[in-house]
């Protein structure tokens, strides 16, 4: 590493931002069984096995709420049609709370087979990384002390922009198994509704909101790709330009495309709502 305060600035932002975009490359294909050593899924496992209880206990609610909404009278629930298709909802609605967490991994293990999937189709094991090129260290170690002090500016601030784009891109990326982890705790409740007709609705819009936080994996690697393939071809940088000059316009391309992924990180749960129509 250089010894030049302005370029060690640089070096230590875009480690920082490489590193935080190799533990989401690392993220995004892990479980939520294997996040963190799995001793928060424990937990979460015991939250909605205590919750399961709750969740039977609502099927007989909203299995009473239904029938009462849907049939006229009690002459109507006599009718053979009408009492098997309330027969299948109730058992159905059963089957979905006893077995929600079979079901949300089934769920999640597609979403991770599509996120595997891109990674093999695009040909990229890991992230390419963002490097600070040399013409752009050679320059500035060959400036003077006057001819310095802007670019602590810009380096300053640069470094800073670059910083907190890490950072606010892997607290977006854990935000998403927070959110896998809440679902899995709640989800007997909002399956329960399944018993009934009139409530079905809060069950099917659980299944697919839980697959849409699931599915934000692939598009978080998607724009890792992108930004990759960015990355590849870095700014070009004319080494007749000033150092500052240099500086900045190569700080300000590659905070540019950082700020598309970081956008596009943000962005995923809202892109896949709007795929799913939610």
């Amino acid at each position: 590493m250089s010894d030049n305060w302005v370029v060690q600035n640089l070096q230590n932002a875009l480690t920082t931002w490489n590193e935080k975009l190799a533990e989401i490359w690392t993220l995004v294909t892990q479980s939520p069984q294997a996040f963190k050593g799995g001793s928060i899924w424990g937990v979460m496992v015991g939250i909605h096995g205590a919750v399961k209880a709750i969740g039977l206990a609502l099927i007989v609610l909203f299995f009473v709420m239904g029938v009462m909404k849907t049939c006229g009278t009690f002459a109507d629930l006599k009718r053979p049609e009408v009492a098997v298709k309330a027969f299948v909802r109730f058992a159905l609605a059963k089957a979905a709370v006893t077995n929600g967490l079979e079901l949300m991994n089934a769920l999640f293990s597609i979403a991770q087979g599509l996120v595997s999937t891109i990674m093999s189709a695009a040909g990229f094991g890991s992230p390419q990384q963002a490097v600070l090129p040399t013409e752009i260290i050679t320059a500035v170690e060959d400036c003077g002390f006057f001819e310095s002090i802007p670019l602590w500016a810009v380096t300053l601030i640069g470094g800073l922009l670059i910083t907190v784009l890490s950072f606010v891109m892997i607290m977006t990326v854990y935000g998403r198994f927070f959110k896998l982890y809440l679902y899995t705790a709640i989800a007997p409740v909002p399956m329960a509704a399944f018993a009934g007709e009139p409530t079905q609705s809060i069950g099917i819009s659980f299944v697919k909101s839980y697959a849409a936080v699931c599915l934000e994996g692939a598009i978080i690697v998607l724009g890792c790709i992108i930004f990759s393939l960015f990355a590849a071809t870095p700014p070009v940088v004319d080494p007749n330009a000033a150092a500052v000059t240099m500086v900045w316009s190569y700080i300000g391309e590659l905070v540019f495309n950082m700020l598309i992924l970081v956008g596009t990180v943000k962005m995923a749960d809202r892109v896949v709502r709007e795929m799913m129509g939610l």
